[in-house]
């Protein structure tokens, strides 16, 4: 499954890289990146990055 982080938006405070490192990382602009897709293993960690995100930049893509 497809997850977006909203470049404009994210503020690169790396929680959801602590939560899941699997899916996100900090690129080379300082903010956050979804670099792989979630898999049926991590999604309840990447929903919690969702819910957890400061200004509500992260979402599934449909």
């Amino acid at each position: 499954m497809k997850v977006v982080v909203d470049q404009d938006t994210c503020i690169g405070c790396g929680l959801c890289c602590g939560m899941c490192a699997e899916v996100f990382r900090i690129n080379d602009d300082g903010k956050a990146e979804a670099y792989a897709p979630a898999e049926e293993s991590n999604t309840s960690e990447v929903q919690s990055a969702i819910d957890s995100c400061p200004v509500s930049a992260i979402s599934w893509e449909d």
